[in-house]
């Protein structure tokens, strides 16, 4: 299996207003978002790749133009977590790109939510 992936950026803000009010993250933060997605084939197309970066510009253009210095809860459905965030690039996605097996969020340098369906026999 031939895996690659490729990395976004944004910076937003967002407010997980769910939360209990002493909860850090229900007070209206800023995050600097690193959006990874991975695509996989079992065989390289016929010039060698499983997908050319370049065909990825698309997600850059939208993570862009929706996500880029936006409040996230004006944008997504549903709790703006970087769990919910992997889900809806994933669907984007997946929608455009076939070989598109999971979706990674990080928030901070040490944090990262991954959406991967599973994948059943």
């Amino acid at each position: 299996m031939f895996r690659i992936t490729k990395e976004f950026h944004f910076s937003a803000s967002h407010q997980l207003t769910h939360l209990p009010a002493d909860h850090q993250c229900a007070r209206m933060h800023g995050h600097n978002y690193i959006v990874m997605i991975e695509l996989a084939a079992r065989e390289l197309n016929t010039d060698g790749f499983v997908r050319d970066y370049h065909e990825l510009k698309p997600l850059k253009d939208y993570i862009d133009g929706t996500f880029d210095h936006r409040h996230l809860n004006d944008v997504l459905e549903g709790p703006s977590t970087a769990e919910n965030m992997a889900k809806h690039f994933y669907d984007w996605s997946h929608a455009r790109w076939p070989e598109v097996t999971a979706v990674k969020v990080s928030e901070t340098p040490k944090t990262w939510a991954e959406y991967r369906p599973e994948v059943r026999p």
